[in-house]
């Protein structure tokens, strides 16, 4: 493989999670709304707080991901998310057309922010902002 088909590789991972990400958000937000979905995170035990910033980090890291500004950082940062979300769907057994939906979908997004932030942003990736990039480890920043 060359190093442009492995760039590619790493671009279109990180636009699926992206993509994935922003449109969970979304959903959310415009489908579920947001008293739905604090409603919902409460009925699991979970403070409201948690349904807000689920929110904001598949929104901004959706985004950041599309866009490819320090794709590693926001992959990492929406493990907890894609982690949470599997354990949610536990009971639900495998396949996610279960009742609720299974495991299955969830664990595949974990695996594959895995992957984004081991493989960085490949191709067509702005890369990093100005403003903060003094606050962000050099690790991070591919």
């Amino acid at each position: 493989m060359t190093h442009q088909t492995l760039k590619l590789g790493a671009f279109l991972n990180r636009i699926t999670l992206g993509s994935i990400l922003l449109a969970h958000g979304l959903l959310k937000v415009f489908v579920f709304t947001l008293p739905g979905t604090v409603g919902f995170f409460e009925s699991l035990g979970l403070p409201a707080i948690v349904a807000y910033l689920t929110i904001f980090g598949e929104l901004a890291g959706g985004v950041a991901l599309l866009l490819g500004i320090y794709t590693r950082l926001t992959a990492l940062l929406s493990l907890p998310i894609l982690i949470g979300a599997s354990v949610v769907h536990l009971g639900n057994g495998w396949v996610f057309s279960n009742a609720g939906g299974g495991w299955e979908f969830p664990v595949l997004l974990v695996v594959l922010a895995v992957v984004v932030a081991l493989q960085g942003a490949g191709q067509f990736a702005i890369g990093k902002l100005p403003v903060i990039d003094s606050f962000i480890p050099n690790i991070f920043k591919a």
